[in-house]
Order: structure tokens, then sequence, then C-alpha cells
């Protein structure tokens, strides 16, 4: 899936399959300005700063439990936003420093360290990804993903997918060459 915000026309956070159908509303009320996000991928969470309202909040991916993390004039200031273990990581942009904040209710917020220009933050680990199953994008005996020319994007399931092709190219009838 893939997760984002929009705070055009009407603020939402939403999620879609990642060739972009089944899109999803999954927060619509009581959201102005969603200007990040953050997944917690073990529980199924999906966190996000909104900074009209001064708010961290979660939700599940089906938009249900949701819950104020942490309220207050200091989230204007965020930018960015990274779940890892019990912390949420962001960026303050207006004392340009990395904070550190309990996911579950906002306290024992610190500020790690000073960086020169940051709007973003991801958090890496160094001990090793699970494996992946296999999936429908997996390259063909030709080195092609998923037997697509260009890309293969993952649909709704890890065993369906959709091809898509370059900017200047088209779908060829079969599905899978660009031309």
């Amino acid at each position: 899936k893939l997760f984002f915000t929009d705070y055009g026309n009407a603020a939402k956070v939403e999620r879609c399959d990642m060739d972009g159908m089944n899109r999803t509303w999954i927060v619509d009320s009581k959201i102005e300005q969603p200007t990040a996000l953050a997944l917690d991928l073990i529980n199924k969470y999906v966190y996000w700063l909104d900074i009209y309202l001064e708010s961290v909040e979660v939700v599940d991916y089906q938009g249900r439990r949701r819950q104020t993390i942490t309220k207050g004039r200091q989230i204007r200031h965020l930018c960015g936003l990274a779940a890892f273990e019990n912390y949420l990581y962001t960026v303050n942009s207006d004392n340009l420093s990395i904070l550190r904040m309990n996911r579950f209710n906002g306290t024992d917020v610190q500020a790690l360290a000073r960086v020169d220009n940051a709007k973003e933050i991801r958090v890496y680990q160094k001990r090793p990804q699970a494996a992946v199953r296999s999936h429908a994008c997996e390259a063909d005996p030709h080195g092609m993903p998923g037997g697509c020319s260009h890309i293969c994007l993952l649909s709704s399931s890890y065993k369906a997918r959709t091809c898509r092709c370059r900017t200047g190219f088209i779908l060829g009838s079969d599905g899978r060459s660009c031309k």
C-alpha cells in the first residue's frame, strides 16, 4: 500500500494500492493541514502531523482507533516524521533540532541533535530486513520486472501487478510492453 496526505480542498490521509487503484480515505474529519506521515509497519498504524490543528495523531490502516498523541503550539514548527520502536522522530524547523517523543503519549520529548537545514527525517536500522515473499513484480527469466518492459507496480495483493510505461511511451495491447 501507498499512504499519503492531502490538504487541498478537503484535507485527508489516504491509502491506495501501489498502482494507484483502490484509493481510500482513512482520515477525512477533524483534519486541516496534514504535512508529514509515518508508518508503523509492524502494528499497522499511520501517524501524521497537522500543523494547523497543532497535533500529532494516529489511526490504524483502516482509519479506526484514532488517538491524539500530543497537541500544542510546538507542533507548528515540526516537519518530517518517522516512527521507530517506542518513539516518533521529527525536525523542529524553528530551532533546527531533531526531536524524539514517546509515540504512545507524546511525553519524554528530547532534542537529540542540531541540524543545518532539514525538512524530512528517516530512520534506518541495522537489523536485517525480513525476507520478502515472492511477488508479481519479480524479474522474469529475461530480467524484466513482472514481465513488464518498463515499470511493474504491485496491485491489490503481492500476486497481482500492473505494468506502466515511462513518460513518452504507451502501453501495448499485451499490457506488458511499452512503445
